[in-house]
């Protein structure tokens, strides 16, 4: 998932630089041109969405497991988890460079392959429209399709604006809580500075939860207190939460949302992944909020 924040519910959720001949390579230098680009590995999911949307695909020799989009991609070796990173499974390619979504680890094989003679550029992640164009700038340049990513990003950008004016006129927001996970009964849920708080924003909502920034598990009265019109979940991340055992947590179920059952599932690497498929994922999420009140 693309995919999905800075702190992490283990294996649920689907997410440097070293020294060249010529000079060091990655974001702490400035420099970010892989000198050879012809075996990539992109640790991921959204950066190997944007290197196949910039129709750059012959340069990947590998990819990582949240990397399941587009489909084309899974044909790919399978480096593992980003955030679970082996520094023998990431080399096992022997790659000309390495193309990694920040917040890849953990930080000791990450360490280990910034010290390697493979090249490693990390690209920024930022949730928001301006930080979805600059991972497509940086991995174009990355790549020398400089030209190619300036026209995805102006195509990009275009589409996400469009995408955030569609809930512009509404007047009650929803108040949305992302619930990453059911722990022991306990929910685990979104706060600031996180892929789905971006997300809940673009869409028009507002995170119901408010004062912690990354996930956090929440006291039944801070639930109760966060008053969420709508429970948003990831499908396809984790041990699944059926739809009962949500709704059936004492807290949940004392809250508008819990009254109304309502409840949207979204695939996790789409709906944050912050890449070329984020407007459609806005949208989706949108019309899920809203429904009819959604202007195209």
């Amino acid at each position: 998932m693309g995919c999905f924040s800075r702190i992490v519910a283990g294996p649920m959720v689907a997410l440097a630089f070293a020294f060249t001949a010529l000079q060091p390579v990655g974001a702490a230098e400035g420099v970010s041109v892989f000198a050879d680009p012809s075996k990539i590995t992109a640790i991921g999911g959204s950066i190997t969405e944007i290197v196949y949307a910039l129709g750059e695909e012959k340069h990947l020799v590998a990819r990582d497991s949240t990397s399941r989009y587009p489909t084309a991609a899974l044909d790919l070796p399978d480096v593992g988890y980003m955030r679970q990173l082996s520094p023998e499974g990431v080399l096992s390619v022997n790659p000309t460079g390495i193309l990694a979504l920040q917040g890849s680890g953990p930080k000791e094989a990450v360490d280990v392959l910034k010290k390697t003679s493979i090249p490693f550029i990390e690209v920024p992640e930022h949730y928001s429209r301006e930080g979805i164009l600059e991972k497509v700038r940086i991995v174009g340049k990355a790549l020398g399709a400089d030209a190619k990513a300036g026209v995805l990003a102006r195509e990009l950008d275009a589409k996400l604006a469009a995408a955030e004016k569609q809930t512009a006129s509404i007047k009650e927001r929803k108040r949305v809580l992302f619930v990453l996970a059911v722990q022991g009964g306990r929910i685990l849920a979104a706060g600031s500075d996180t892929a789905a708080d971006g997300m809940v924003k673009l869409a028009g909502g507002v995170n119901a939860v408010e004062g912690f920034s990354g996930y956090k598990q929440m006291s039944d009265e801070a639930i109760i207190t966060a008053r969420p019109d709508v429970i948003l979940m990831m499908s396809n991340a984790g041990p699944p939460v059926s739809d009962d055992e949500l709704f059936g947590n004492p807290s949940i179920a004392s809250t508008p949302a819990g009254t109304a059952r309502k409840l949207v599932r979204i695939d996790g690497a789409y709906l944050l992944g912050f890449g070329p498929r984020t407007a459609d994922a806005i949208h989706d999420l949108a019309v899920s909020l809203y429904g009819a009140q959604v202007t195209d």
